[in-house]
């Protein structure tokens, strides 16, 4: 354990994040997503789990510690639900409640699901959660942490 870091980061979770720079993309995902096959094509080429949490906690943790991106629109995306682009699924909101809980005001950027994944394995990493819900699928881009923290 280490004081001021919530305990379901792990070492290779807090490796991952540290490692990324401003701009680097990481994907959050539900047990459904093809994670072991997108994260092949990532800077990191391996995946990353956080299976005993709901996509929101593992987000929520990732939060304490991630700076979002504050210079670009899409600092935060989501999965668009298949033939209902609009709709936002509850495993969804429970992220933007996550995200807002930080002082973000602005939304995830709807993504389509194939263009999702095309994402996906063009980002740092992959990290599959314990989710099991349908559309438990986010992009978040690290932002940065300026010289007075």
């Amino acid at each position: 354990m280490l004081k001021g870091i919530d305990p379901r980061l792990d070492a290779e979770v807090l490796h991952v994040l540290r490692a990324m720079g401003h701009g680097d993309t990481l994907i959050l995902c539900d047990t459904n997503f093809p994670a072991d096959t997108m994260s092949r094509g990532t800077v990191r080429g391996s995946l990353v789990t956080m299976d005993n949490l709901l996509l929101a906690e593992a987000c929520g943790a990732i939060l304490s510690v991630l700076p979002l991106d504050t210079f670009v629109d899409d600092f935060a995306a989501r999965m668009e639900v298949v033939d209902a682009p609009d709709t936002i699924p509850d495993v969804q909101q429970e992220v933007a409640d996550a995200i807002r809980a930080t002082g973000e005001a602005r939304p995830m950027v709807p993504v389509e699901r194939f263009a999702f994944y095309d994402m996906a394995r063009q980002a740092y990493a992959v990290i599959r959660t314990g989710e099991r819900r349908f559309y438990g699928c986010i992009m978040l881009r690290k932002g940065v942490i300026g010289p007075d923290g």
